[in-house]
């Protein structure tokens, strides 16, 4: 997949790495705020074997309060411009914000990733605008709302599917080509813990859709619930949660713990291949 400068080989899984810019992230919120703080957390995430850093100006958390584009972009701008220039990392920009979309592809961003799938007014032109790929996440409401008693009127997995089809031909309809869309099932976005294990159980039905699946269920309440772990104690029931996915065709992992995961994920891998000789540990895979 041709992302900006980068090329992303996708014919194995990969693991992008989470970079929270924000004060009221659920699990990292104010840690890595400053630009020398980012800067480092994302040198010690590539160093550990992320493929990508996904930057976030927004928190998504349940309860969380709206923030203007411009406060987004202020605290976004900054840190894909640094993290191109110092890093040469492939960045990707977790985002709704036409306003931040367009200056993050101006600044050399890489990807797009939207929880809200294109869906706020001017997102689907400023991304087809910034030639960049975008990954589509399904949804149920908004973050300030989106945990109060989710319900679904037929299994997850197919209202997940079928969101996602409808998003991805409006997207096409558009002018967005097909070949530039990743899909996130939203772990975590209008669903129960019962959804979520369900929606993970059945995921590799999604596979049908034809494109990347991008997972991210990273020390979410799911596990805490499950496992009965605050959130710094989450890790195991995530790599649990990985290996899963990756068994379920996910292409791209979003995570904290990155060289932990970069671990599940290659053994996972190659226990679904055989052992077949895979280029998971080359330092550079871009």
């Amino acid at each position: 997949m041709r992302c900006g400068r980068h090329l992303l080989d996708l014919s194995f899984p990969r693991v992008m790495g989470i970079l929270n810019v924000t004060p009221d992230s659920f699990s990292d919120g104010g840690r890595h705020v400053a630009l020398d703080d980012a800067l480092r957390h994302a040198e010690r995430m590539l160093s550990e074997g992320a493929a990508i850093i996904d930057v976030g100006g927004e928190s998504t958390r349940p309860g969380a309060v709206p923030l203007s584009e411009q406060e987004e972009l202020d605290r976004v701008a900054p840190v894909v411009e640094a993290l191109v220039r110092e890093l040469d990392a492939l960045v990707s920009v977790d985002t709704s914000s036409p306003l931040v979309m367009r200056e993050a592809g101006a600044l050399g961003a890489g990807m797009l990733n939207d929880v809200r799938a294109l869906e706020r007014e001017g997102a689907l032109m400023a991304a087809l605008g910034s030639g960049l790929p975008v990954c589509l996440m399904h949804r149920q409401g908004e973050p300030q709302d989106m945990q109060q008693s989710p319900t679904y009127d037929q299994p997850v997995e197919q209202a997940v599917a079928a969101y996602l089809v409808k998003r991805v031909a409006e997207c096409e309809a558009a002018g967005l080509r097909r070949n530039r869309l990743l899909l996130d099932p939203g772990f975590g976005f209008g669903k129960t813990v019962e959804h979520n294990l369900r929606l993970l159980k059945y995921m590799d039905s999604l596979q049908s859709l034809g494109l990347p699946l991008l997972v991210g269920m990273s020390r979410k309440s799911m596990i805490g619930k499950v496992l009965g772990r605050p959130v710094e104690e989450r890790l195991a029931g995530g790599l649990a949660l990985s290996a899963m996915a990756v068994e379920r065709g996910a292409r791209i992992l979003r995570v904290h713990d990155v060289g932990p995961t970069v671990d599940a994920v290659n053994m996972a891998w190659a226990v679904l291949q055989e052992g077949c000789e895979m280029p998971l540990n080359e330092e550079k895979q871009l």
